[in-house]
């Protein structure tokens, strides 16, 4: 996920980000477990899959914590298989350092985070030695900084993908650390698991970005929301904030219809070359119907409300399926 993306998902100060609304039983749990780990200093594990914005959920519990001004430090796991040794979690502590604890230079990542937060992205991808010292760490509670001993009272926010538990069962991942770095975890669901939820983040993702431009706030018409709902975005928060974005960016109307989405929206194409089926006609037809087939379903086939949803009167409803081939034996009024 790009860095700049990775901003703007922490939304307004104070508020939760976007990733954390939503009604359904899944955030309700997420949200409870956010609640139960900003009131304490222990460390979190994060995981999500690509696109989950993990990171503001992480920039969220730290400004959540007790001393929002104590420093907030990010470490790029990742980023440690080619660095030489681990210098860039560890520095380059003293060659003749002690060894009662581990010892790590003024300049390391752990040694700004000192009484703050130190956030891990893509922890898994630490080298096994790195786990090994980290797990140490996190142990002990101090460290050595040029021969003398101090406290780290540091918490650490972990972020890892799904897997995380595969890689632990296969040693690719050092229990003990998992252990320590799980004392609360938290994991983020993806879009197509909470489609309920999807409105309301995109609604918020859409003011924040129309705020960030220095726009006009716009709104998504009810039938819009309820297409944006349907999908299930794979590529998770970063792919809807994508998406939104776009439209902010090419339409200047205050509020965004159905054929505004269309242009950005992640909608299944063939693989193979596109051969034209049919007229302009014919392809508006076929979205049509399609369309309203998903609203008739998403409403549980009530033609009052699934009309309320597309913006016109139910006869009209009635007299559009009809023309258009969709079968109403399940709808009722």
């Amino acid at each position: 996920m790009p860095a700049d993306l990775r901003a703007r998902y922490g939304g307004r100060p104070g508020a939760p980000p976007p990733e954390l609304l939503g009604a359904s039983p899944t955030a309700t749990r997420m949200q409870e477990l956010v609640r139960r780990a900003a009131s304490t200093d222990g460390a979190v594990l994060l995981t999500g899959e690509p696109g989950a914005a993990v990171d503001a959920v992480a920039r969220h519990l730290h400004m959540r914590s007790r001393d929002t001004s104590a420093p907030y430090v990010i470490v790029e796991c990742s980023a440690t298989g080619t660095a030489p040794g681990d210098r860039l979690l560890f520095g380059m502590p003293p060659a003749d350092a002690a060894t009662d604890l581990e010892s790590v230079s003024a300049d390391s990542p752990i040694a700004a985070a000192r009484g703050g937060t130190l956030f891990l992205r893509d922890v898994t991808d630490l080298p096994a030695a790195a786990q090994a010292r980290l797990a140490r760490i996190a142990r002990d509670g101090e460290v050595r900084i040029d021969h003398t001993k101090v406290a780290t009272g540091l918490r650490i926010i972990a972020a890892s993908a799904p897997s995380i538990d595969a890689d632990v069962y296969a040693h690719r991942f050092r229990a003990d650390l998992y252990r320590r770095l799980a004392s609360v975890r938290i994991d983020v669901p993806p879009l197509r698991e909470r489609a309920e939820d999807v409105p309301a983040i995109a609604a918020r993702l859409l003011e924040d970005i129309c705020d960030a431009r220095g726009v006009a706030r716009r709104a998504f018409t009810d039938a819009a929301l309820t297409v944006v709902a349907a999908l299930r975005w794979p590529g998770n928060l970063a792919e809807l904030h994508a998406a939104i974005e776009q439209v902010v960016c090419e339409s200047r109307d205050e509020m965004i219809q159905i054929e505004h989405l269309l242009p950005a929206l992640p909608l299944d194409r063939p693989r193979a070359a596109f051969v034209p089926a049919g007229s302009l006609r014919d392809a508006r037809s076929k979205f049509e119907r399609d369309y309203i087939t998903a609203v008739l379903q998403h409403n549980g086939w009530r033609m009052a409300d699934a009309a309320q949803t597309l913006g016109i009167q139910r006869p009209n409803l009635y007299r559009k399926a009809r023309q258009l081939g969709i079968p109403l034996s399940r709808a009722t009024d």
